[in-house]
């Protein structure tokens, strides 16, 4: 063990500064009208620290901004705008099993999406289902049993 080994154990120097946040992408559900509204959104988030794009969809009232930023410091600064906002409560319909049940359809969300809502999934336990998906038409493999 050498003298600078020695030494550097006592000049141990740490580090005060925070760890940077992760890349995210936030979705948020915002009311713009105009051209105006949606400026006033895009530069109040542009503006904000550790943000490194911004997409704003007018048609769908949906605001996208990627980067290092926190969620809820996102949601903040839109609300501030004077706009009513929220997160992104949709998800696309081809992901959800049973898309017209209550609570998840809604009419006014944009075409393709319904409500992210908890569901049961499908479950088979029936033997007679088992046999009979053997032998429809979305089964790959079933030529090969036929």
């Amino acid at each position: 063990m050498g003298a600078l080994d020695y030494l550097s154990k006592f000049c141990i120097v740490t580090s005060t500064r925070n760890k940077r946040k992760p890349m995210q992408t936030v979705e948020i559900k915002v009311k713009m009208d105009c051209d105006g509204c949606e400026r006033r959104v895009k530069n109040a988030v542009t503006s904000m620290k550790g943000v490194k794009s911004v997409y704003v969809n007018r048609k769908q009232s949906r605001v996208t901004v990627s980067g290092y930023v926190d969620p809820n410091k996102v949601l903040k600064r839109v609300k501030r705008t004077g706009k009513r906002a929220e997160f992104w409560p949709y998800i696309a319909q081809h992901l959800v099993y049973y898309p017209y049940v209550s609570g998840v359809y809604d009419k006014g969300a944009p075409a393709g999406f319904v409500r992210n809502v908890v569901q049961a999934f499908p479950v088979t336990t029936a033997p007679e289902d088992n046999i009979v998906s053997l032998f429809s038409d979305d089964n790959v493999n079933a030529c090969s049993i036929m």
